[in-house]
């Protein structure tokens, strides 16, 4: 494998996550196991680094318009690092890499899967979020916080094992628990701010795995810095619902590759 094939790849994922927040770990990690031959474990370890130190180009561009919620990134936050670190500490104890191989190509084509169905379901999502919001506020309002916290310690299992999850499946649970207060610009820009510290306590316990390839996430960073900060410009500007099924159709194929 040429090492410009990282950087393009890093370029065009970048430039996905940017516009989307979706793409850090759902089309990276996929693409190195399936396209580039990169071992399951080196390509999780490696996609948690590169999509933290990407998405924090992103979201200073993103913050220096005022768009993301630092509450709800908190709340996230709060439930998404205890359970990040409790699933390295197991994934430690699990000593053969031929072990935790196998179980991170079962839990990514699952967990690909699922991740298509939600971005199919968004909108409807969204609606039920916005019922519930309007119907009962009170009562919405009050187990928000709590939801929230739930739905980061799920978010943060997930990225630990397969480095997936913390952009399209929390930009769906946003969009449902949050469902008048987030605008698409918002959305995205939030969904990256809370996956920078996640995706950093995840890719640090992965270095100390051995997981984590240098070299090659120095060729993906290469391309993926220019390609987030043109994608971050057109956040919210393009087509959403077409963008969501495509993606959705993508990984839903990918998804059930690596289960076949």
């Amino acid at each position: 494998m040429h090492d410009w094939m990282y950087s393009l790849a890093g370029l065009l994922v970048g430039a996905m996550v940017g516009a989307t927040g979706v793409g850090g770990g759902s089309v990276m990690t996929p693409l190195l196991i399936l396209l580039m031959g990169v071992a399951p474990h080196t390509a999780v370890g490696t996609d948690l680094l590169y999509a933290s130190l990407t998405k924090m180009v992103g979201v200073s561009v993103h913050h220096s318009e005022q768009r993301v919620d630092w509450q709800i990134v908190r709340r996230l936050a709060t439930g998404s690092l205890p359970a990040a670190i409790a699933t390295l500490l197991w994934m430690h104890l699990s000593q053969s890499s031929g072990v935790r191989s196998g179980v991170i190509i079962v839990a990514l084509g699952i967990v690909l899967l699922i991740t298509a169905l939600t971005m199919v379901m968004r909108p409807y999502l969204n609606r039920l979020g916005k019922y519930l919001r309007i119907t009962d506020p009170a009562r919405f309002r009050k187990y928000q916080p709590i939801l929230t916290v739930t739905a980061g310690a799920v978010l943060g299992f997930m990225v630990a094992l397969t480095s997936i999850g913390a952009g399209a499946l929390c930009a769906v649970m946003l969009l449902f628990l949050y469902p008048l207060r987030l605008t698409p610009a918002k959305l995205v820009a939030t969904d990256l701010a809370h996956a920078i510290p996640l995706a950093l306590v995840a890719g640090a316990g992965h270095i100390l795995l051995g997981n984590v390839d240098f070299i090659m996430l120095g060729w993906l960073l290469l391309g993926s810095i220019p390609g987030i900060i043109i994608g971050a410009h057109f956040g919210g500007k393009l087509p959403d619902r077409l963008l969501q099924v495509a993606i959705a159709v993508v990984l839903g194929s990918v998804g059930l590759k690596l289960l076949g």
